[in-house]
Protein backbone atom coordinates (compact mmCIF):
# COMPACT_ATOMS: atom_id res chain seq x y z
CA UNK A 1 0.00 0.00 0.00
CA UNK A 2 1.10 3.51 -0.79
CA UNK A 3 -0.11 6.48 1.27
CA UNK A 4 -0.17 8.67 -1.83
CA UNK A 5 -2.45 6.30 -3.77
CA UNK A 6 -5.86 7.60 -4.68
CA UNK A 7 -8.79 6.34 -2.65
CA UNK A 8 -9.82 4.22 -5.63
CA UNK A 9 -6.36 2.66 -5.93
CA UNK A 10 -6.23 2.06 -2.19
CA UNK A 11 -9.55 0.21 -2.30
CA UNK A 12 -8.77 -1.58 -5.56
CA UNK A 13 -11.70 0.08 -7.35
CA UNK A 14 -12.10 1.49 -10.81
CA UNK A 15 -11.85 5.27 -10.79
CA UNK A 16 -15.50 5.95 -11.57
CA UNK A 17 -18.59 7.32 -9.86
CA UNK A 18 -20.73 4.19 -10.07
CA UNK A 19 -19.65 1.92 -7.23
CA UNK A 20 -21.11 -1.00 -5.31
CA UNK A 21 -21.54 0.17 -1.71
CA UNK A 22 -21.35 -3.40 -0.40
CA UNK A 23 -17.99 -3.87 -2.16
CA UNK A 24 -16.70 -0.62 -0.65
CA UNK A 25 -17.82 -1.71 2.82
CA UNK A 26 -16.28 -5.17 2.45
CA UNK A 27 -12.97 -3.77 1.19
CA UNK A 28 -12.89 -1.25 4.06
CA UNK A 29 -13.26 -4.06 6.61
CA UNK A 30 -10.54 -6.06 4.88
CA UNK A 31 -8.15 -3.10 4.79
CA UNK A 32 -8.85 -2.25 8.42
CA UNK A 33 -8.03 -5.82 9.45
CA UNK A 34 -4.76 -5.67 7.49
CA UNK A 35 -3.71 -2.32 8.94
CA UNK A 36 -4.98 -2.66 12.51
CA UNK A 37 -2.20 -1.50 14.90
CA UNK A 38 -2.71 -4.52 17.17
CA UNK A 39 -1.44 -6.77 14.36
CA UNK A 40 1.89 -4.96 14.62
CA UNK A 41 2.30 -5.02 18.42
CA UNK A 42 5.20 -7.49 18.24
CA UNK A 43 7.03 -5.27 15.75
CA UNK A 44 7.28 -2.30 18.12
CA UNK A 45 5.97 1.22 18.49
CA UNK A 46 7.19 2.49 15.11
CA UNK A 47 5.32 -0.24 13.22
CA UNK A 48 2.20 0.48 15.27
CA UNK A 49 2.42 4.21 14.44
CA UNK A 50 2.68 3.40 10.73
CA UNK A 51 -0.29 1.03 11.04
CA UNK A 52 -2.25 3.78 12.79
CA UNK A 53 -1.45 6.19 9.93
CA UNK A 54 -2.70 3.57 7.49
CA UNK A 55 -5.84 3.05 9.52
CA UNK A 56 -6.56 6.79 9.46
CA UNK A 57 -5.87 6.95 5.70
CA UNK A 58 -8.18 3.98 5.08
CA UNK A 59 -10.97 5.59 7.12
CA UNK A 60 -10.63 8.91 5.28
CA UNK A 61 -10.82 7.14 1.93
CA UNK A 62 -13.82 5.11 3.09
CA UNK A 63 -15.70 8.25 4.14
CA UNK A 64 -15.17 9.76 0.68
CA UNK A 65 -15.94 6.62 -1.30
CA UNK A 66 -19.07 5.48 0.53
CA UNK A 67 -20.95 8.76 0.16
CA UNK A 68 -22.04 9.58 -3.41
CA UNK A 69 -21.69 13.35 -2.93
CA UNK A 70 -18.20 13.09 -1.46
CA UNK A 71 -17.18 10.51 -4.06
CA UNK A 72 -18.35 12.76 -6.89
CA UNK A 73 -16.54 15.79 -5.46
CA UNK A 74 -13.37 13.73 -5.02
CA UNK A 75 -13.58 12.40 -8.58
CA UNK A 76 -14.08 15.89 -9.99
CA UNK A 77 -10.99 17.01 -8.10
CA UNK A 78 -8.96 14.04 -9.36
CA UNK A 79 -10.06 14.86 -12.90
CA UNK A 80 -8.96 18.50 -12.62
CA UNK A 81 -12.29 20.17 -11.81
CA UNK A 82 -12.32 20.91 -8.09
CA UNK A 83 -15.70 21.87 -6.65
CA UNK A 84 -14.59 25.14 -5.04
CA UNK A 85 -18.02 25.49 -3.44
CA UNK A 86 -16.94 28.50 -1.39
CA UNK A 87 -15.71 30.43 -4.41
CA UNK A 88 -18.06 29.20 -7.11
CA UNK A 89 -21.74 29.37 -6.24
CA UNK A 90 -23.05 30.03 -9.74
CA UNK A 91 -26.16 27.96 -10.45
CA UNK A 92 -28.64 27.82 -13.32
CA UNK A 93 -31.61 30.17 -12.92
CA UNK A 94 -34.19 27.34 -12.87
CA UNK A 95 -32.30 25.60 -10.07
CA UNK A 96 -32.17 28.81 -8.03
CA UNK A 97 -35.88 29.36 -8.63
CA UNK A 98 -36.61 25.85 -7.32
CA UNK A 99 -34.44 26.54 -4.28
CA UNK A 100 -36.40 29.72 -3.52
CA UNK A 101 -39.71 27.86 -3.81
CA UNK A 102 -38.50 25.15 -1.45
CA UNK A 103 -37.18 27.71 1.03
CA UNK A 104 -40.54 29.48 1.03
CA UNK A 105 -42.35 26.18 1.49
CA UNK A 106 -40.05 25.33 4.40
CA UNK A 107 -40.72 28.67 6.06
CA UNK A 108 -44.48 28.25 5.62
CA UNK A 109 -44.59 24.59 6.70
CA UNK A 110 -46.40 24.17 10.00
CA UNK A 111 -46.49 20.46 10.52
CA UNK A 112 -44.62 17.23 10.11
CA UNK A 113 -46.72 16.17 7.13
CA UNK A 114 -45.83 19.32 5.17
CA UNK A 115 -42.15 18.93 6.02
CA UNK A 116 -42.18 15.27 5.01
CA UNK A 117 -43.74 16.25 1.66
CA UNK A 118 -40.93 18.75 1.03
CA UNK A 119 -38.36 16.10 2.02
CA UNK A 120 -39.92 13.61 -0.40
CA UNK A 121 -39.81 16.16 -3.22
CA UNK A 122 -36.19 16.87 -2.39
CA UNK A 123 -35.33 13.16 -2.45
CA UNK A 124 -37.07 12.80 -5.80
CA UNK A 125 -34.93 15.65 -7.17
CA UNK A 126 -31.75 14.14 -5.79
CA UNK A 127 -32.00 10.84 -7.69
CA UNK A 128 -31.85 12.30 -11.22
CA UNK A 129 -29.03 14.62 -10.15
CA UNK A 130 -26.98 11.63 -9.01
CA UNK A 131 -27.77 9.85 -12.28
CA UNK A 132 -26.68 12.95 -14.21
CA UNK A 133 -23.42 13.13 -12.25
CA UNK A 134 -22.78 9.45 -12.95
CA UNK A 135 -23.35 9.98 -16.66
CA UNK A 136 -21.18 13.09 -16.80
CA UNK A 137 -18.30 11.40 -14.98
CA UNK A 138 -18.47 7.79 -16.17
CA UNK A 139 -19.79 8.18 -19.71
CA UNK A 140 -19.02 11.70 -20.92
CA UNK A 141 -15.87 12.24 -18.87
CA UNK A 142 -17.00 15.83 -18.31
CA UNK A 143 -15.71 16.64 -14.83
CA UNK A 144 -16.38 20.38 -15.21
CA UNK A 145 -20.10 19.82 -15.87
CA UNK A 146 -20.19 17.20 -13.12
CA UNK A 147 -18.65 19.71 -10.70
CA UNK A 148 -21.52 22.11 -11.39
CA UNK A 149 -24.00 19.32 -10.64
CA UNK A 150 -22.11 18.43 -7.46
CA UNK A 151 -22.35 22.05 -6.28
CA UNK A 152 -26.10 21.94 -6.90
CA UNK A 153 -26.36 18.66 -5.02
CA UNK A 154 -24.50 20.26 -2.12
CA UNK A 155 -27.24 22.91 -1.98
CA UNK A 156 -29.84 20.14 -1.83
CA UNK A 157 -27.97 18.34 0.94
CA UNK A 158 -27.85 21.52 3.05
CA UNK A 159 -31.54 22.11 2.42
CA UNK A 160 -32.24 18.52 3.49
CA UNK A 161 -30.40 19.24 6.74
CA UNK A 162 -32.61 22.29 7.26
CA UNK A 163 -35.69 20.12 6.82
CA UNK A 164 -34.33 17.59 9.32
CA UNK A 165 -33.66 20.39 11.81
CA UNK A 166 -37.23 21.66 11.47
CA UNK A 167 -38.57 18.13 11.95
CA UNK A 168 -36.42 17.77 15.07
CA UNK A 169 -37.79 21.06 16.42
CA UNK A 170 -41.32 19.77 15.96
CA UNK A 171 -40.47 16.61 17.87
CA UNK A 172 -39.33 18.52 20.94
Amino acid sequence: MNLSSSDFELFGLQQRFAQDRAAIDARWKELQREAHPDRFAAQGAAAQRIALQWSVRINEAYQRLKDPLHRAAYLCELLGSPINAHDNTAMPADFLHQQMEWREALEEARGEEELEAIAAELAASRRPMLARIEHLLDVDGDAAAAAQQVRALMFLERFGEDIENRLAQLGQ
